[in-house]
């Protein structure tokens, strides 16, 4: 668990990483360097999930990197699905991570949403429903890595 303290918003206490896979985690079904690293150096604090569409076909072979199991999401009304998967877990305990514009649900329904700017670009929906807007994805993992940087940025 991950606890963050944020004068304004209060004590948040979080127990799950929820995580768009394409786009924001890997480009063209590829992981992005620093991304097995980063993300299972959490995994002693967070519970990890993986949310996908499996748009290019490769998810078996990120699973196996990773040494996860990918939530596969149904194309069509992969934004419902999403919010619906961070809101069965706790919202109130969950981060997530994100770009696309079927990520903007889960952005706005975890207790905090971090918009992932990436090689594929960053939609509107998704950084106006985010908390915190970062330039790549190990800039995100930073920020849990070091919870006193979100304080910082989220303090009203």
């Amino acid at each position: 668990m991950i606890e963050i303290n944020i004068p304004g918003r209060g004590l948040i206490q979080l127990r799950y990483l929820v995580s768009d896979v394409n786009g924001t985690l890997a480009l063209d079904g590829q992981l992005l360097n620093g991304v097995p690293k980063n993300l299972l150096a959490l995994s002693d604090r967070l519970q990890l999930h993986l949310l996908t569409a499996d748009t290019h076909g490769r998810q078996a072979q990120i699973d196996e990197q990773l040494g996860l199991q990918a939530m596969r999401i149904p194309q069509g009304g992969e934004a419902e699905a999403k919010a619906a998967y961070v809101h069965e877990l706790g919202a109130e305990s969950v981060v997530a991570l994100g770009q696309g514009a079927n990520d903007a649900g889960m952005l706005r329904a975890a207790a905090i949403g971090i918009a992932v700017a990436s090689v594929e670009g960053l939609a509107i929906e998704s950084l106006t429903s985010a908390d915190v807007v970062v330039p790549n994805i190990n800039a995100a993992f930073e920020l849990l890595e070091h919870p006193k940087r979100l304080v910082a940025t989220l303090r009203r």
